[in-house]
């Protein structure tokens, strides 16, 4: 079985997040982890990006890539929170183009309580964000599990 080793960057005003959600849609291959379906993952990094504007950023992926990481995950709450990310293409962008490391925006999918709230508020209508949900855009009885 294919083994593939993760890293995951989560939004500075989560710090003290335990991972839950994303470890359970990690175990569960939901959310942007579905790609991972029928092969062996490895958490090799978790950390926050440091805060606006993402100093630590410039620096996790290096101690990743020293931990073998093949894929970093930016996570939901990157994408979910009040307001989204405004870096979280740019994150991605940087990490790939400097570290030659594959980014996936998101970890698990997005809940419906946060869905709901950014739909009404036209956070998410660029076609930019559009693109950058697919990974975590689920049904609504799985992003209900996530609330």
């Amino acid at each position: 079985m294919e083994k593939v080793k993760i890293g995951i960057i989560i939004c500075d005003r989560y710090r003290s997040c335990a991972g839950g959600k994303c470890f359970r849609s990690l175990e569960n291959r939901e959310g942007a982890f579905s790609i991972y379906k029928g092969k062996e993952v490895e958490v090799v990094g978790y950390t926050t990006c440091g805060g606006c504007p993402g100093g630590n950023i410039e620096y996790a992926p290096a101690e990743m890539k020293k931990n073998g990481v093949d894929v970093i995950h930016l996570a939901t709450g990157m994408l979910v929170g009040y307001p989204p990310c405004p870096y979280v293409d740019y994150f991605k962008n940087f990490i790939e183009e400097k570290y030659g490391i594959k980014v996936v925006v998101g970890t698990h999918p997005i809940p419906q309580k946060y869905y709901t709230t950014h739909v009404n508020l036209k956070s998410w209508e660029s076609p930019e964000w559009k693109m950058l949900l697919i990974p975590t855009m689920t049904d609504e009885n799985t992003r209900l599990n996530y609330d």
